[in-house]
């Protein structure tokens, strides 16, 4: 297993944190994995399912959104910000000769490469794990401490044991995106993954984002995982399932390797 340091610029000019993820035998096709809300790419999920997927022929760039983890910036520019992340990720990839076919998103970030794979050519494939229906899922775990602030404004949030501080753009932001046409038009293969017994996002957003889905599209259900897939079996198990899937859409794994 090899990881290298793959740092990019995000569109405002700061300096983004990422890590390529390769297995011990060639490369036969590059993704990009976007973590869940608030975390980073050392989050488990983000660690062990791109580790898997390198053992399996994928290279996997997981990277820290604007100012989260190793990355500079400002944290808060909402769903419209991870989205613009996603889209900066794949062209440094591309640009570096690795343009990714595959998009993964964990969670909140699921919503964002389902927002930002319509402006990127190269990706054929899509996969969500955990993930919300609708952008404004995210606002349930941010309290009311955000509603009816005026303009400009910002308070201090905790979300999951850390302060952020987020303010009426962050919610205008959120709630101007269309999830639902961009899934319905999303023209590129999806995998759903998630569990039932998710506490965090119910499986009800799956259903969701399935039925909304053109073919091709597929559902795999992670049985008794949590929603941050925290056990080794679960996050290793769904990479097996994406790389299974993802062969029809990145080629066959015993073709050629990519450079």
């Amino acid at each position: 297993m090899t990881a290298m340091d793959f740092d990019f610029t995000n569109a405002a000019g700061r300096e983004l944190a990422g890590v390529l993820e390769t297995g011990p035998g060639p490369v036969h096709a590059w993704a990009v994995f976007a973590h869940c809300f608030t975390c980073d790419k050392t989050s488990l999920a983000a660690t062990r399912v791109s580790r898997a997927l390198a053992v399996q022929g994928v290279g996997v760039l997981r990277f820290d959104f604007t100012g989260l983890g190793e990355s500079e910036g400002a944290f808060g520019h909402g769903l419209s910000g991870d989205v613009r992340d996603v889209v900066r990720a794949a062209e440094a990839m591309a640009a570096s000769g690795r343009a990714p076919r595959l998009l993964i998103g964990h969670s909140f970030g699921g919503a964002a490469v389902l927002a930002a794979a319509g402006a990127l050519e190269s990706v054929t494939a899509v996969a969500v794990i955990g993930t919300p229906f609708d952008a404004e899922h995210v606002l349930t775990h941010v309290g009311p401490a955000l509603e009816g602030l005026a303009p400009g404004r910002r308070v201090p949030v905790s979300i999951a044991g850390r302060d952020f501080e987020l303010g009426a753009d962050f919610v205008e932001d959120i709630r101007s995106h269309n999830q639902l046409g961009r899934i319905a038009g999303l023209g590129r293969a999806l995998l759903v993954l998630h569990s039932p017994l998710d506490d965090i996002v119910s499986i009800d957003n799956a259903a969701e984002i399935f039925q909304t889905a053109r073919h091709p599209k597929s559902f795999v259900s992670l049985d008794d995982a949590d929603h941050l897939l925290t056990r080794q079996a679960d996050a290793d198990y769904a990479a097996a399932v994406i790389a299974a899937w993802a062969s029809r859409y990145l080629g066959d794994p015993g073709s050629d390797p990519v450079a």
